[in-house]
């Protein structure tokens, strides 16, 4: 009982700081840095190349920080494309229940098959529930990859270590770009 209330200790005091380090991310170094995290994506499997171009639109974290100690949290800000042009920004919150221990350190990408698709995203409609959502991004990995309801994603590890066998989900919250 005591590890899991130090566990959810940590995660509360990593939640209660983590508005103050992401409000320090401003709108240009998230796109900045979400330009970065295409082209290591692309680099990693040069087909995903085609995914970027050609999908609807995409929402691209390019900063991923994910920590768990029995209870786990992943927070993260991307930037969001609609037909190749930034329309916004994005949070994305994971919370995680059981075996897991750790720090990670790690970036996503999430394509838009259609329109609908994406103003489902832009709704704040979307969730993912369970950690079978995401594709490792290696090369080849985006020969034969299909849409599901729309949705196609694909994360790639940065750094760190996470012993894990836990369930959870994601939420996204879209923020439309001041024009």
């Amino acid at each position: 009982m005591k590890k899991y209330l130090f566990g959810l200790a940590i995660i509360l005091l990593a939640g209660s700081l983590l508005p103050a380090i992401v409000k320090g991310q401003d709108k240009e170094r998230i796109i900045a840095d979400s330009k970065k995290a295409r082209a290591a994506f692309v680099k990693t499997d040069k087909l995903m190349d085609a995914l970027f171009d050609h999908s609807y639109g995409y929402v691209i974290f390019p900063n991923v920080g994910k920590g768990a100690a029995g209870v786990g949290g992943a927070a993260g800000r991307g930037a969001v494309y609609e037909k190749g042009r930034f329309i916004g920004l994005a949070k994305m919150i994971q919370v995680t229940a059981g075996f897991q221990f750790g720090g990670q350190a790690y970036r996503e990408v999430v394509f838009f098959e259609d329109k609908a698709a994406l103003d489902h995203f832009k709704d704040n409609k979307l969730e993912f529930s369970g950690q079978a959502s995401a594709i490792a991004a290696k090369e080849g990995a985006a020969a034969n990859v299909k849409y599901r309801d729309g949705v196609l994603v694909f994360s790639q590890e940065k750094g760190g270590l996470m012993l894990e066998a836990a369930l959870g989900g994601q939420k996204f919250t879209y923020q439309p770009h001041a024009k």
